[in-house]
């Protein structure tokens, strides 16, 4: 039975939410129907985005990309769109973790319009335009530091919490242990997979 089938008939409140959670889904909206995916599925099914435009998603990806090889096609844009829709307590996002002040969409919106402008200015082209190569110049300016132009919230913690969310979707299941061939050792057992 597919997790999707799973939770057919029941209604998107609080408690289904986080009970979808546990098994890495997240509620979208596919054609004016709402959905509980993964966010691979809600991308490959091109489900709405509530607070990412698609420039802001489209450069999100593509910069996410740059950092955690696999971010793109695991969903990175609607991980983060999701969870921006979720109330504070319940995001799954490392900003939450970094002392950035909610809301969170206006930390990553500045982000990603200042990455904008650096690569306008720097690259001559828009971000999701480049290709990761010619973009790592301007990505290891993020870190000291050193990029300019730059507007949007501190380049690092932009770099940080970006590359962590990524890295978080892309390597931080079970699954994705079983792709590397690598064993899951948890100190602590998760009661269930996100």
């Amino acid at each position: 039975m597919q997790i999707e089938q799973a939770f057919d008939g029941l209604a998107p409140n609080r408690r289904t939410l986080l009970k979808s959670a546990a098994f890495g889904l997240f509620a979208f909206k596919v054609a004016g129907a709402d959905m509980l995916l993964s966010p691979a599925e809600a991308r490959a099914r091109r489900a709405a985005l509530s607070k990412l435009s698609a420039e802001d998603a489209a450069r999100l990806e593509a910069f996410g990309e740059a950092l955690v090889p696999g971010a793109r096609a695991a969903g990175l844009a609607h991980f983060v769109d999701a969870n921006l829709a979720r109330p504070h307590g319940e995001s799954l996002l490392t900003v939450r973790y970094l002392d950035v002040l909610p809301p969170h969409h206006t930390f990553y919106k500045a982000g990603l319009a200042a990455l904008d402008a650096a690569s306008r200015a720097v690259l001559g082209g828009p971000f999701e335009g480049v290709s990761a190569a010619a973009a790592r110049p301007l990505i290891a300016a993020m870190l000291p530091g050193t990029i300019a132009p730059w507007t949007g919230p501190p380049p690092a913690l932009f770099y940080l919490a970006v590359r962590s969310d990524a890295a978080d979707l892309v390597y931080g299941t079970r699954a994705a242990f079983a792709r590397m061939q690598v064993p899951y050792m948890a100190h602590i057992e998760p009661a269930t997979d996100w």
